[in-house]
């Protein structure tokens, strides 16, 4: 960025994420699953066939798909440590979308 004031705004605007409950409760999770690096290692076989099957699925058999998926999953998503990780990663998923939406509609960016 050329604009310091800009590099400024965006270092504040990190630290003001990374002071938040649920960046908190996500890193906190996140080093917690890290701790068992097959089950770590299992979790990102779990997200990335998760996106594949939403990103490469026609909308007629999403649903579908999705169902098999999570009904394969199921037992592996009864493990807390595994339940934990997912939830808080979801929350601050969800707060990085909203965020950019906020950014995106202050911006009037179409």
């Amino acid at each position: 960025m050329k604009d310091k004031q800009m590099l400024a705004a965006a270092e504040g605007f990190v630290s003001a994420v990374k002071d938040t409950e649920t960046y908190r409760e996500y890193h906190q999770q996140l080093e917690r699953i890290k701790r068992t690096p097959e089950l770590f290692e299992k979790v990102n076989e779990f997200r990335q066939r998760n996106f594949e099957i939403q990103n490469t699925s026609q909308v007629n058999e999403l649903f579908d798909k999705m169902g098999a998926f999570e009904k394969e999953y199921e037992k592996f998503r009864e493990n807390p440590i595994v339940d934990d990780f997912l939830k808080a990663e979801l929350a601050f998923c969800r707060l990085m979308q909203e965020v950019n939406i906020f950014i995106t509609e202050e911006l009037q960016f179409e």
